[in-house]
């Protein structure tokens, strides 16, 4: 029995609890040919995200902040506003991809700060979701 003022400690960590909420968003997130999947994973230093069709199973286009190009414009990959480049960044290689609307999969992370700047850049790039 826990003495009062005592804090129970989590037996799942944080990583296995977003991966919980994330297989519970893709029961109903799927991506078709019309409308591909734009799934967003976030690390500490860097966010990533590929537009995926889930019926072949393929990636038709991704960006990360990690990439060679990206972080010779943008030294600081971390942030909000390297977020919402990176969604911009998305935006136009779907536009040249001849995609202009997607289901967004958050991956389990809440929609706050850099995933939320990152939906934002994408759509201010023209992509509908």
């Amino acid at each position: 029995m826990a003495h009062q003022g005592e804090q129970f400690m989590s037996t799942k960590s944080r990583e296995s609890q977003r991966v919980a909420r994330h297989r519970r968003v893709r029961k109903k997130v799927r991506g078709v040919p019309e409308r591909p999947r734009l799934a967003v994973f976030r690390s500490l230093r860097h966010i990533s995200a590929q537009v995926i069709d889930d019926v072949s199973g393929k990636t038709l286009c991704a960006v990360t902040t990690a990439s060679k190009e990206f972080r010779a414009a943008h030294p600081d990959a971390g942030n909000v506003q390297a977020a919402a480049k990176a969604g911009e960044l998305i935006g136009k290689r779907m536009k040249e991809a001849g995609i202009s609307a997607v289901v967004f999969d958050r991956g389990g992370y809440l929609y706050h700060g850099r995933v939320k700047a990152f939906a934002e850049g994408a759509r201010e790039a023209g992509i509908e979701f």
